[in-house]
């Protein structure tokens, strides 16, 4: 599949790590650093634009090891990036730790994984089917 996509910053392209990767490194495109603050959010420019396919949307997931290791991940994940989106592409970073995180120039921020979607139609009905679970919500699949 190829992707359309604009660079404005000075960084590599994302890619993908291994060839089983899912999901392709995104860095900040900052001119300075940026203090996070604990429980402190903020967005992240990265410096790039895309134009996906319609069918297409961007995730952008937080980085395993940033959340493990320094409690940093994305607020609203995943956030998506539609097709029709061409703006540029910006990561809403969390802190979740008590220390402060300093945010550098190039520094992987997040990853970025393209998916295909569905479009659903709404058929409005009176009745839905009857399952062994039913109305259970929240917990109710787990061990009692």
């Amino acid at each position: 599949m190829i992707v359309k996509i604009k660079n404005t910053s000075n960084h590599e392209l994302p890619s993908y790590e291994t060839i089983a990767s899912a999901g392709m490194d995104v860095r900040a495109h900052i001119e300075a650093p940026i203090t996070l603050q604990p429980l402190e959010r903020t967005i992240v420019k990265t410096g790039l634009f895309i134009e996906l396919p319609i069918g297409f949307e961007a995730q952008v997931r937080p980085r395993s090891g940033l959340a493990a290791k320094k409690g940093i991940t994305v607020l609203n994940s995943p956030g998506t990036i539609d097709a029709d989106y061409r703006g540029e592409i910006g990561v809403i970073l969390v802190n979740l730790s008590k220390e402060d995180f300093v945010i550098e120039n190039g520094e992987r921020i997040a990853q970025l994984i393209i998916a295909k979607h569905e479009r659903a139609e709404w058929q409005v009905v009176t009745e839905l089917s009857e399952t062994l679970r039913g109305e259970g919500g929240f917990g109710s699949t787990g061990v009692k």
